[in-house]
């Protein structure tokens, strides 16, 4: 009796400890399914936007899964994974967050459902590493290569990417084409960071650089032409003294000696044909009255970014401020060139064109408001990212139509699946099929109907392009309509999902994390 009694408390426990890891499952699972719900009505041609209200009751519509999930309001910590995952993916991509967050969801809910019913986790996940690798070196075998600038295939990226904006799609695919096929292969280059949205201006590709800044005063000519450029990554003034060396006469011949050393290298520099100063931090007042007398253009405050831009548009070289002392002749090296510079008063902005570096190009996005600025910036932003996704790695068929054939692929594999792994896989079929039904969905039809039409007119056919016509509702070949997604879009979106679904499904138990800087006990209390 007593070896009874003292083993009976053990399955109670057992049984507590199980419901619990259970119950924290099934938590993190609601809380990724959220996130997706909350963008999920965006996908597609038909989707519809989300009204975003901060606390001031700021609003912002839209309907850019990015933005959306950007700034939501979130507490949960599975929930946040999600997040993290879908900006790492506009952050190296630029698209494809809303797709990232429906497969996520899909994989999280289908392994919940195979774990409840007593499939373990870790074959689960097995499964889903197989499955998901399968798909994606479907997806390579599916990227129909993009030749060059002038491929058509880039514009119906763009046009997909850009929600089915043509003057948008039209101006990402013309930078690209201006700047260089090879320009958008470059790892450390963003076409989408060339964008700039302005209430009011049109919207117009501008062959050069537009930065978001005005001239020192008014006093200065408007536009300079046959700019000679002078970068300097310093404040454009005299050197400062240490603390209190005024007070002493060395100290005070000192700083007479840097005044008039600093005028001297300013005065060399304007006799030597420097009209424009393009100065990192501040300008100084003695300096602001020379160049002004001068004719000279001068603009501050700029970012580094905006430095190095201009540095590689006018083939300059950054300077710090003791490259003054310098006979204006050494300077010559570092001075840059550019046709013109110009403010344009009516939009506070400046234009550097006729670089003599490497080619720059701004797409300057009109609008009548600031809320649709702000959409219409992310929209070209979009189709910018996707142009050079697809130059990249190629364009593949969109509407749903890859992530199906891919399922289709993925269920191929199942019977070779070891043991329970092949629930893993069920999961990742059941999730490439997402993103087709959500697009359906948002169109207004039966999801489940349309699906299996799509599903058995590929099989049909033996091709990966069918999927779904949002307007006539007949499967439709997505080539052929003009329907591109990049390729190395869907690849992230693949890749993030498996990473979300995969870090959500091993957390075994949720454990509250005492401060990291507790405060030490009172030796008095122990």
């Amino acid at each position: 009796m007593a070896s009874t009694e003292s083993s009976s408390p053990a399955p109670a426990s057992d049984g507590a400890t199980a419901n619990e890891k259970t119950s924290a499952l099934m938590a993190n699972a609601a809380a990724v399914v959220a996130i997706a719900a909350a963008v999920e009505g965006t996908l597609g041609p038909k989707g519809l936007n989300s009204m975003l209200v901060d606390r001031y009751g700021e609003v912002t519509i839209t309907n850019d899964g990015a933005t959306i999930l950007e700034r939501m309001e979130i507490n949960h910590p599975a929930a946040r994974l999600v997040i993290a995952a879908a900006q790492a993916q506009a952050e190296q991509v630029g698209d494809g967050t809303t797709t990232a967050a429906l497969l996520a969801a899909s994989l999280v809910s289908e392994g919940v459902r195979h774990a409840r019913a007593g499939v373990p986790i870790i074959k689960l996940i097995e499964g889903m590493q197989a499955g998901m690798r399968l798909a994606v070196d479907f997806l390579d075998t599916q990227a129909q290569p993009i030749a060059d600038s002038t491929d058509p295939h880039l514009r119906q990226a763009a046009l997909i990417a850009g929600r089915g904006v043509g003057e948008l799609a039209d101006l990402a695919v013309a930078a690209a084409a201006h700047l260089g096929f090879e320009r958008l292969l470059d790892e450390d280059f963003r076409l989408a960071d060339l964008v700039l949205a302005q209430e009011g201006a049109p919207t117009e590709l501008i062959e050069g650089l537009v930065l978001d800044r005005t001239r020192l005063n008014r006093q200065m000519p408007r536009q300079v032409r046959l700019a000679t450029v002078l970068l300097l990554d310093d404040a454009l003034e005299p050197e400062e003294l240490e603390s209190g060396a005024l007070g002493t006469e060395a100290g005070f011949q000192r700083y007479l000696r840097l005044q008039e050393e600093f005028l001297h290298g300013l005065a060399g520099l304007l006799e030597a044909g420097v009209n424009c100063f393009f100065v990192r931090k501040g300008i100084g007042d003695t300096a602001e009255e020379l160049l002004t007398a001068a004719g000279a253009f001068a603009v501050r405050r700029l970012s580094r970014r905006d430095m190095a831009r201009l540095a590689e548009f006018t083939g300059a070289r950054l300077v710090k401020r003791g490259a003054l002392k310098k006979p204006a002749a050494e300077l010559q090296p570092f001075l840059g060139r550019a046709e013109q510079v110009a403010e344009n008063e009516r939009f506070d902005h400046l234009q550097v064109l006729g670089g003599a570096g490497r080619p720059a190009a701004t797409m300057l996005v009109g609008a009548a408001t600031r809320e649709v600025r702000q959409e219409r910036q992310r929209i070209a932003e979009d189709a910018a990212s996707a142009v050079q996704a697809a130059a990249r790695g190629g364009a593949v068929a969109g509407g749903g139509a890859f992530e199906l054939a891919a399922a289709r692929h993925v269920s191929a594999y199942r019977p070779q699946a070891p043991g329970m792994a092949a629930y893993g896989v069920d999961c990742v079929v059941e999730a490439l099929k997402r993103p087709l039904s959500q697009i359906i969905s948002n169109a207004g039809f039966n999801p489940l109907e349309k699906v299996e039409q799509a599903w058995a007119a590929q099989v049909e056919t033996d091709t990966g392009v069918l999927a779904l016509d949002c307007d006539s509702g007949l499967v439709t070949d997505m080539r052929e309509a003009g329907v591109l997604d990049a390729a190395p879009v869907k690849r992230q979106a693949l890749q993030a999902a498996l990473e979300i679904a995969e870090a959500i499904l091993r957390i075994n138990t949720i454990i509250r994390q005492k401060p990291q800087q507790a405060e030490a006990a009172d030796p008095d209390t122990l």
